[in-house]
């Protein structure tokens, strides 16, 4: 039998794949096969017709056999590599596109495939190779400069990744994700500035693209820039309104800036347009219950039943009814539901909470531990963050001596009524106080409020203080008060009560803006406090970081009350002190002197928090859950329980325990 001719089985093949019909092209070559035509140019032809028709694995037969015929034909190699790389067979890629292959492929297409499976297959260093041999020959080919300089990040060569990504931004400045790319090896290089700035010219030649905008968020939240995050966000957003996570986003930046009806609409925007979408229905009932509306759990619950929300989220939803309802054995039940992906933190603090009300102490702890152990893990490093501080305030400590302080100019009253401030280390009944100052029409209260960092930053911080003269003492005072206006409608005839508890670090800056400013100091047993603060599921700012280990929170606790009382030495100011475990025995007769310090006639109306509190809205503390109630004696004491816990830490604590009356 004559070899048949494989140009005319291909040709006639050809002509019947053109003309829309693959099965006959494909019998085609399959008959030419069987009467032995050449078997790498038909099972080519084969593997093209397989991977038409949508039958990779079909393909990968015929090509394989072809390659073994021809394997060192790059056109046969690259189809085979193709079919392997849809089917995920990435293994077998690198057995077909060899590192001698590849290096002596002049099309380069086998480097170009080389370096990309290696890339997927986190073998960076072949990668680099392959895509620096490709680069090294096509100088113009901006993708492979691209992925060189993604490999080269992964290899850690920063400095080599940000040079390839600029050369390949220089190649086509048209090509998004290349700015992003470099935006991301800038950063990962520490060159944070640069960063943002190939971000925001990103964002500016592409208007309708928010992933610039979206970079840029990311890297804001992890330099904690809260104050950058959401217009950058917002932006974002404005360019894919219909972007449900965008939405989830802004509904819990807009949360953390205290826009609490945006938030709410944002969260419901973001159900609206994903029904499913689980961590709105979290966002809000979050809201709803840091703003005392714990009545609107119940239709949440139901609006998620009816969108047919998995059971584990709904378990949580209801975890946090149960609470609020002091159900705390049902609480647990349902916590038992709740998936591990689902609010981990939370889930295990809510855990916690629930079991410490059960008196189930050791358990109790134990949770509380582990999910401050999950906080530490926050990409914003809030142990680096909670260590900084510290030594920040080690540094203030060692330059506030009595000669630092003989060498300031001359104090300038303000011939105002200065500010009060309400500080206290936190969860030392702050919030109640400062409650309980609200409920009395004469005054203003801030809570927890920025303008004072503002006005330190604009004189110069605590360096700049000896050398302040009359008109920046006044430009620092003016700034305060615009801040102020922008957060509050204070009426200059009202008492102005700025309440912040870690201002306890701030006497010096206090006392330099404010010479006339009043004091009160909350105070609790150390151990309280202490435990408290490590029970507290706070927001991780640098301060609040300190209180995800016990050891940093006693260091932080001893560091701040000897700024404290280094300062009371060093200044004249007036202090009035609320005790808290006084307080909550006789609410009246631990206030009323707080009155007459404050010049402020008696309002025993003021004394009615759980009213004042819910007509607030939002309450920005960790003690939300508590002001809202009648006044309760249960957390007095409360360390004494968990004493096996704390004895670690009671060398630290002793000397203040001792100092504030109180005893181990």
């Amino acid at each position: 039998m004559n070899e048949p001719d494989t140009g005319a089985i291909l040709r006639e093949a050809l002509r019947a794949a053109q003309s829309g019909d693959p099965g006959r092209a494909r019998s085609i070559a399959e008959a030419g096969l069987v009467r032995g035509g050449d078997p790498a140019a038909l099972n080519a032809f084969l593997g093209m017709i397989h991977a038409r028709m949508g039958d990779p694995r079909g393909a990968i037969a015929h090509l394989r056999a072809a390659h073994a015929h021809r394997p060192d034909d790059i056109t046969i190699a690259c189809n085979l590599i193709a079919a392997l790389i849809e089917t995920g067979a990435s293994e077998d890629v690198l057995a077909i596109a060899t590192r001698e292959r590849a290096l002596a492929d002049a099309s380069l297409r086998l480097a170009r495939y080389r370096g990309f499976v290696a890339q997927t297959l986190e073998r960076f260093d072949e990668a680099v190779e392959a895509y620096e041999h490709v680069v090294e020959r096509s100088p113009g080919d901006f993708e492979s400069w691209n992925n060189l300089g993604n490999a080269r990040s992964a290899t850690g060569d920063l400095a080599g990744a940000v040079a390839a990504l600029e050369r390949a931004v220089e190649l086509d400045p048209q090509a998004p994700p290349t700015r992003l790319n470099l935006a991301e090896a800038l950063r990962a290089a520490g060159r944070a500035e640069e960063a943002e700035a190939v971000l925001r010219r990103a964002a500016a030649d592409f208007p309708d693209d928010p992933r610039p905008l979206m970079d840029l968020y990311v890297q804001f939240k992890l330099d904690w820039r809260q104050d950058d995050v959401l217009p950058v966000l917002e932006a974002a957003a404005a360019r894919d309104a219909d972007n449900p996570d965008l939405q989830l986003k802004l509904g819990v930046e807009y949360g953390f800036a205290h826009r609490i009806p945006e938030s709410r609409a944002a969260f419901d925007r973001a159900i609206a347009l994903d029904p499913l979408l689980t961590d709105a229905y979290l966002g809000l009932a979050i809201q709803y219950e840091h703003t005392n509306r714990e009545d609107l759990f119940a239709p949440l619950i139901e609006r998620a039943e009816a969108n047919g929300v998995a059971e584990g989220a709904l378990a949580f939803l209801r975890a946090l009814e149960h609470r609020r309802a002091k159900r705390f054995e049902e609480g647990l039940a349902s916590l038992a539901l709740v998936p591990a992906d689902i609010e981990p933190q939370r889930s295990v603090h809510i855990r916690a909470t629930l079991l410490d009300r059960l008196g189930r102490t050791d358990e109790a702890f134990s949770a509380f531990a582990e999910a401050n152990r999950l906080h530490q893990e926050n990409p914003s490093e809030p142990l680096r963050r909670a260590e900084e501080l510290r030594s920040e305030l080690e540094g203030e400590l060692r330059i506030m001596t009595p000669a630092w302080r003989a060498g300031w100019s001359a104090d300038a009253p303000t011939g105002l009524r200065d500010p009060v401030f309400l500080v206290g280390f936190p969860r030392s009944g702050t919030t109640l106080l400062d409650t309980i100052l609200m409920g009395h029409p004469g005054t203003t209260v801030l809570e927890e409020e920025p303008p004072l960092y503002d006005a330190e930053r604009a004189i110069g911080g605590t360096a700049a203080l000896p050398s302040l003269d009359p008109v920046q003492l006044d430009a620092g005072r003016a700034r305060y008060f615009e801040e102020v206006g922008g957060i509050v409608d204070h009426d200059p005839a009202r008492l102005l009560v700025d309440k912040s508890p870690l201002f306890l670090n701030k006497v010096p800056v206090i006392h330099r803006l404010f010479p006339n400013a009043r004091f009160i100091l909350a105070l609790r047993h150390p151990c309280d406090v202490l435990l408290s603060c490590f029970m507290s599921n706070f927001r991780l700012n640098n301060a609040m970081a300190n209180f995800l280990r016990l050891e940093d929170a006693a260091a932080f606790y001893d560091l701040t009350f000897h700024h404290w009382e280094r300062a009371r030495s060093l200044f004249p100011i007036r202090v009035h002190t609320i005790v808290y475990e006084r307080l909550v025995e006789d609410v009246e007769a631990e206030v009323r002197p707080l009155f007459d310090f404050l010049e402020l006639d008696w309002r025993p109306e003021a004394l009615e928090h759980t009213r004042t509190a819910k007509a607030r809205g939002l309450i920005t503390t960790a003690s939300y859950s508590q002001v809202t109630e009648p006044i309760y004696r249960r957390a007095a004491g409360r360390w004494m329980r968990y004493r096996s816990h704390l004895e670690p830490v009671l060398p630290t604590l002793a000397p203040w325990v001792e100092k504030f009356g109180y005893s181990l």
